[in-house]
Formats: C-alpha cells, structure tokens, sequence
C-alpha cells in the first residue's frame, strides 16, 4: 500500500508475529528460571551459613562451660556437693542438683549437667551483683554453686524447631533456648587412665568424678526444601536426610582444666 505521500510500508505477517511472540516467552521463562535459581541458591547458602553459625555457637557455650566444671575459688571453704560433670544418653539431666538423674528425651539427644563454683570472677555478674548461670539469672551473692544443665528438644511453640536448651540453677526446672536449630547432642567422656571415650551409659555414678575430657557433637539442622541431603551424623556414619532438611555436624574435644590434676 501506499500512504498519503506515496512511501510504501510492508505489513508484517502472522508467521513473523508467532515467531516474535514465540522468542519472547522463551526470553521471559529463561529469566524466570534463572531468577528461581538464583534465589534458591542464596536460600541454600544463607540457610548453610545459618547451620554453621549454630553450630559454631552451641560449641562455644557447652565448650566453655565443660572447661568451667569442677572450678572452685581459691579460699573456698568446702568442696563442691558432686561431681564437676554429670552426663545422660538419649535423656537430659533431671532431679535435684545434689542428685542428678537422668529422664528420657525424644529427640534422643544426650544431656549434660555442669557444676561449678561462680564468683564474681568465674561468671558475669548481674545487675544486683549476683552471680549468673547459663541463662544470666542471679544465682546468689559471694561464692555459689552453681549447675547449668544442657540438652536439645523440639521448642513447645508451634514453630516445633529444634533448639538447645539450657536449664541453670536461676530458676531450677525452667529451662530457656539458646541456639535454635540444634537437633542433637552427642557427648562422650574420657576417664582418668582409660584408652578410649565411652557414653554417659557406661559409667557408674561414682565414676563420674574422674571424668577429665569430653568429646562434643551438637548436630544442627536448617530449613525444609524439596531436596534429599546426605551427611555424616555425631556417630561418623554416612545418613540422608529425607526431611528436605540439610544437616551438619560440629564435634570438639574438651578438657576439664579443674578437675584433671585432682583425677591424675
């Protein structure tokens, strides 16, 4: 056709519009798919970088207590009323803390109760000048003992997420999250002499004082995706995780600094 000042235009064809339209959708599904990627890549790295923060933490804070067990100030008067570390397989520490028993969790995950005297020095006080547990409750004033009882557990909240709990002697039988995502614990304990760790199950109570070293594993799960992850569990076997969940575990050893020349 021709327009008014005589310049012909060409039309385009149905064929060129499907083929426009075609090369379109195949653009706008190709960065669709590869923003779904990216996005869920950053999701799975934040989610990895979520794990290994817990677990890092949860390592610390037992770790830094197991080293605190058994410690008393120099001029204390009198020894502490049990053992420096008290342990339970597949249950967590209950009881009085002059006679810690165990009661059965299930999430399977071990327990294990920490004594120590705090002080001023040994712990951070609290506003009022008390000495503190796990959780920062004021304790008493002067030189307490003091018993910080750790376990993993589903939290009670509707969330149902794994957390690390940890019951201190601020306020016996009211235990309080610290690290959330830590499905399991897994502890093993070396006695004074002996070749090999061994669970809380294999010791007597009266053996419990010539503990001197403790391996830890604090197993941490992330969020749910539609995937199936394998992983090395606290016992070194190989498992897969068919939650969608990716697991990892974190192990250290550690050794109990006040009680080790007493056990030797």
């Amino acid at each position: 056709m021709r327009c008014a000042h005589g310049v012909q235009q060409a039309g385009h064809t149905l064929l060129e519009l499907t083929i426009a339209v075609a090369l379109g959708l195949v653009v706008t599904l190709g960065a669709l798919s590869a923003y779904r990627m990216q996005r869920l890549a950053y999701a799975q790295a934040s989610d990895a970088a979520r794990i290994h923060e817990a677990g890092m933490n949860a390592l610390m804070l037992i770790g830094e207590q197991i080293q605190m067990a058994g410690f008393v100030s120099a001029d204390a008067r009198s020894p502490l009323a049990g053992a420096a570390i008290f342990g339970c397989s597949a249950g967590s520490p209950s009881g009085t803390d002059a006679a810690l028993a165990c009661a059965l969790l299930p999430s399977r995950s071990d327990g294990l109760a920490v004594r120590y005297q705090g002080d001023s020095v040994s712990t951070w006080p609290a506003a009022n000048g008390q000495v503190t547990d796990c959780l920062g409750q004021g304790v008493g004033m002067g030189s307490v003992e003091i018993v910080n009882r750790y376990y993993a557990a589903a939290a009670s909240h509707t969330t149902r997420e794994s957390e690390l709990y940890c019951a201190g002697s601020g306020k016996v039988g009211k235990p309080q999250p610290l690290v959330e995502g830590v499905e399991r614990l897994r502890l093993r304990y070396w006695t004074a002499g002996a070749a090999q760790a061994v669970d809380a199950s294999a010791l007597a109570r009266d053996q419990w004082a010539s503990v001197v070293a403790v391996d830890l594993c604090v197993l941490v799960r992330g969020a749910t995706f539609a995937r199936r992850i394998r992983y090395v569990d606290c016992d070194g076997v190989q498992a897969l995780g068919a939650d969608g969940r990716a697991r990892q575990a974190f192990w250290r050893h550690i050794v109990l600094r006040n009680v080790l020349p007493a056990a030797s």
